[in-house]
């Protein structure tokens, strides 16, 4: 028997969008080239100096705009090349285009910055990882012949504050790595000065790592206790906010107290990894590690501009 069987399911809500006019143009801007090549970009001449032979020719904000033309067009890196000679020879004349093989060379270790809008609020961040293959058979050749030894595939971690809908924080780990410790490290990303109101995940993140973190950063958790949860003893971190989770949930049941505790915003990072996917693709073009998490890096920089143009304000109507 399915678990869900018993389960009364609500009705599927249908919603309009508010803001159509302006999500409509958005929409459409995101094609325009000229929203993914900056001024600053061309005047910059800076060079960052790498620890051994003689500087770079092309800077990092460079070799980071081209290759988010890169994810943006979803071209190989050779296209990539003859695409940005193209915007020089017609628009940009002043447009630096390092050859195919610098731009490989340099994602190994180049240090992406991500373009993330800030409300001037306290971030309410909500975090989950899903995964990305890196190669391996399509649908049709699992289903006719089943998995191959060599199918695997990377494990993306992501942050996003649920008020902006901004990725704030993003790491690629190897497909084993638990999604309780990379918390800390997410948090890491976000500057110390930046407040935090509310940090929210499934139950993956109830652990006391999780919650000393949580703690450390002064904000709230909003994680559901497991199934079967003890308290914790009170000088653990973060115990008195759970252990009156787990009291509430004994009262009132585990879906009551997830919609009074304001848990079902989790969605939205859950949304946004199908937006991830659905923009930049399913599996990663680069071998190496090092490029893989640039790579990682720098979809999600494109998905912040993206969602930063054009961004649907919707409302329930039945």
């Amino acid at each position: 028997m399915r678990k869900d069987e018993h389960k009364t399911r609500e009705p599927k809500g249908k919603y309009r969008v508010r803001n159509w006019t302006q999500y409509n143009a958005g929409l459409i801007a995101r094609g325009d080239v000229t929203m993914w090549i900056e001024q600053s970009v061309l005047k910059t001449t800076e060079t960052r100096l790498p620890k051994r032979g003689r500087p770079y020719a092309y800077s990092d904000a460079v070799i980071q705009m081209l290759l988010g033309l890169k994810q943006v067009y979803r071209l190989p890196l050779r296209a990539l090349q003859g695409f940005a000679h193209s915007l020089r020879e017609l628009a940009f004349a002043d447009l630096p285009v390092p050859n195919y093989t610098t731009l490989s060379r340099r994602a190994q270790d180049l240090k992406v910055r991500l373009p993330a809008l800030r409300s001037g609020e306290p971030l309410h961040l909500v975090v989950d990882s899903t995964g990305v293959k890196l190669y391996g058979e399509g649908e049709w050749k699992v289903r006719k012949h089943g998995y191959s030894k060599r199918r695997t595939w990377r494990k993306v971690h992501l942050g996003l504050d649920a008020k902006t809908g901004q990725v704030c924080a993003a790491l690629m780990t190897h497909q084993d790595v638990a999604d309780a410790d990379v918390l800390p490290k997410l948090l890491d990303q976000i500057s110390a000065d930046e407040p935090i109101d509310t940090i929210g995940g499934d139950g993956a993140y109830d652990t006391k790592q999780c919650h000393a973190a949580i703690a450390a950063r002064d904000a709230q958790p909003s994680i559901p206790p497991r199934e079967g949860a003890m308290p914790w003893s009170e000088n653990t971190p973060g115990a008195s906010w759970r252990n009156e989770a787990i009291d509430a949930i004994a009262r009132s049941g585990r879906q009551e107290w997830k919609k009074r505790s304001g848990y079902h915003r989790r969605s939205l990072v859950e949304n946004l990894m199908y937006r991830l996917k659905t923009l930049t693709g399913t599996r990663l073009w680069a071998r190496c590690i090092g490029s893989q998490a640039t790579e990682v890096a720098i979809r999600v920089g494109v998905l912040n501009r993206m969602t930063a143009l054009a961004r649907p304000q919707s409302t329930r109507i039945a």
